[in-house]
């Protein structure tokens, strides 16, 4: 007892809610692809097999990685920092195509999206620099400014490079976030969020007016303000993903009923996943996914504020970012409460690449967590007990 208590703590909790998400995760993926896997390859268990064949290779590998120091990752972050620049530079020249996008590299007989190990850059490598700069960060405009900017390279690399709107907002979700939690000051940052969502609202309503370039993407907005105008063409998946989640009702149809996977609502098994979670399990199955999620959220923040060093802290922070905005991006698409943006759902979503590299951030959640300690009031009252009995 006294040994343990003088040991690395680790977070257990955090640890479950993942294997549970990612448990349910298959449940649902292979209700939702089963029919579509035996229609195209001629085995219902296809999508099944390989993401479970990930996701157990990414759980031992991210317990794996979590027993290191993650006070490594301060020498390789600026490695990992260029090497995900160069390999999306690699993607506009050499990069594999799908469902007409240009956004895997494939090296052998493995392909994975460069824009996805951005993020972890970011994770990485800004706080790095945070620490780096001390006392000056916080009292100076420059030190921010610096950061944020790194931030929005790898951003803009993710946009360019790669085509990935998407992604790229994510990227910048997470520095704008990592760059805030290290400043004491709140209110430009606030007037900045502020700005920016006047100015994505003027360019809606322009958009909406008439205006805009005719661009896809002007084109999505349109779609998601009026998606009945669009029902044979890019209004189609949003409004069969919202006959799913209507016809759901409060306790659903039960698992394995969806009638929208059967071919009504495209590629149901990545970013459309929670309207078949709704149409089979109903608000229920929604609002238990959601509590996973938000439990998930309190593990990372708990981690975060507990954090033995700053460095530590600021990484937690920026991976509790990415899940944070990547749940609400993909949970307000399924709603149509904002244009689709084809972002998956973490854990739940088919993909090996995104859980590979989801499951490397919590190696680095788990990392630091192993180097929190019992406070010393904890120690003394866990030495009387033992002492005691």
């Amino acid at each position: 007892m006294k040994r343990r208590m003088q040991s690395d703590y680790y977070d257990y909790n955090l640890i479950a809610v993942i294997i549970i998400l990612i448990g349910f995760g298959l449940v649902m993926l292979y209700s939702t692809t089963s029919y579509t896997a035996s229609v195209r390859y001629g085995d219902d268990m296809y999508f099944f097999t390989k993401q479970l064949r990930n996701c157990v290779l990414a759980i031992l590998l991210a317990v794996a990685i979590s027993l290191f120091d993650y006070h490594l990752l301060w020498r390789l972050s600026q490695a990992v920092y260029g090497l995900s620049i160069f390999c999306m530079i690699l993607v506009r020249f050499v990069g594999s195509s799908s469902h007409g996008s240009q956004r895997w590299l494939r090296i052998g007989s493995i392909q994975f999206q460069p824009a996805e190990m951005a993020k972890i850059a970011v994770i990485v490598y800004l706080p790095m620099l945070i620490v780096s700069m001390g006392k000056s960060y916080r009292k100076t405009i420059r030190g921010p400014l610096i950061v944020g900017g790194l931030g929005l390279v790898q951003a803009a690399a993710a946009y360019f490079l790669t085509d990935n709107l998407s992604t790229a907002i994510i990227i910048a979700i997470i520095s704008f976030v990592i760059v805030f939690v290290a400043h004491p000051r709140t209110a430009g940052f606030l007037l900045a969020v502020g700005v920016l969502f006047g100015i994505a609202a003027l360019y809606v309503f322009y958009v909406a007016a008439g205006g805009g370039s005719g661009s896809f993407r002007d084109q999505r907005i349109l779609v998601w303000l009026h998606p009945e105008n669009y029902a044979r063409s890019g209004g189609w998946q949003i409004l069969q993903g919202l006959y799913a989640l209507g016809s759901g009702g409060i306790f659903g149809k039960g698992l394995g009923n969806s009638t929208q996977k059967l071919g009504a609502l495209p590629e149901a098994q990545n970013d459309m996943i929670f309207s078949i979670i709704c149409e089979e399990l109903g608000v229920v199955g929604g609002v238990i996914i959601v509590l996973l999620f938000i439990y998930l959220l309190y593990r990372l923040f708990f981690i975060a504020q507990n954090a033995p060093d700053l460095y530590g802290s600021l990484m937690v922070s920026g991976v509790f970012a990415h899940i944070a905005a990547q749940v609400i991006l993909n949970i307000c698409v399924a709603l149509n409460l904002i244009p689709t943006t084809g972002v998956t759902l973490p854990f739940v979503s088919y993909g090996g690449t995104s859980v590979l590299f989801l499951m490397m951030e919590m190696a680095i959640a788990l990392s630091v967590s192993r180097r929190i300690r019992f406070r010393q009031k904890e120690r003394d009252m866990w030495g009387d007990l033992v002492h005691t009995a």
